[in-house]
């Protein structure tokens, strides 16, 4: 694969050789964000599980401290008070039935994140193969199918992210813009680890994390000691 001279320049940055600390390979990072936008910063966690089994599956969530840099569009699937409750608490579309069409037939998906009502997972469970593929489909260990709406809402808009396993046994999150300061960087890293170390299902037996890469969305990649997790 080619790559363009800001790459080639920015990969200079980086030695390959070298398991980075934390706050030096965020420092490094920051270095290798020239593209024309404000880059995102993702972490890649490499695990030792096994997603086939059940019990080595990792899902869950957490709220970055200092949030995602993003504007997150928020949809809530709500009946009766809730409906009021949700649109109270700042999410961006709320509904039932109504958008089952909507999003099945017209492919509409203007939102970033979805929230249900427990008594509403009927209703978008007709939605699994389109949601399901996106990551879009809410669920209980997310925190997206509660009640408490005004708390999901208020969670998600204040940085929340998802993380969870991909085929690879691979978790991909990201920690913030390359703007945020490296300070900022650090707490959200350190917030998301912390997350993930306390995932580690009791079923896995050996290496856990088996390795970490940070980048930005255009920059090379810059691997992390796993040492201190």
């Amino acid at each position: 694969m080619k790559h363009g001279k800001k790459y080639v320049t920015a990969a200079k940055e980086v030695d390959r050789a070298t398991y980075y600390e934390p706050a030096d390979a965020i420092s490094v990072v920051k270095k290798t964000a020239v593209a024309k936008f404000d880059e995102t910063v993702e972490v890649h966690i490499r695990t030792g599980c096994d997603g086939r089994h059940a019990e080595q599956q990792i899902r869950g969530a957490v709220v970055l401290p200092n949030g995602t840099g993003k504007t997150v569009k928020v949809l809530v699937f709500a009946k009766g008070d809730k409906v009021n409750e949700a649109e109270a608490a700042g999410a961006d579309y709320v509904g039932g039935d109504e958008l089952i069409p909507k999003i099945q037939n017209e492919g509409w998906l203007d939102f970033d994140v979805v929230v249900a009502t427990p008594d509403m997972m009927g209703v978008v469970g007709r939605l699994g193969k389109v949601l399901g593929p996106k990551g879009l489909m809410p669920n209980p260990k997310a925190g997206t199918v509660t009640m408490d709406v005004t708390k999901a809402i208020n969670d998600i808009k204040a940085g929340k992210i998802e993380y969870r396993l991909d085929k690879s046994n691979i978790i991909h999150c990201p920690i913030g813009k390359a703007s945020f300061t490296e300070e900022q960087l650090n707490e959200n890293m350190s917030a998301l680890m912390e997350a993930i170390v306390k995932a580690r299902p009791s079923a896995l037996k050996g290496q856990y994390l088996k390795s970490i890469t940070l980048a930005t969305t255009m920059g090379p990649g810059v691997r992390v000691s796993t040492a201190k997790y």
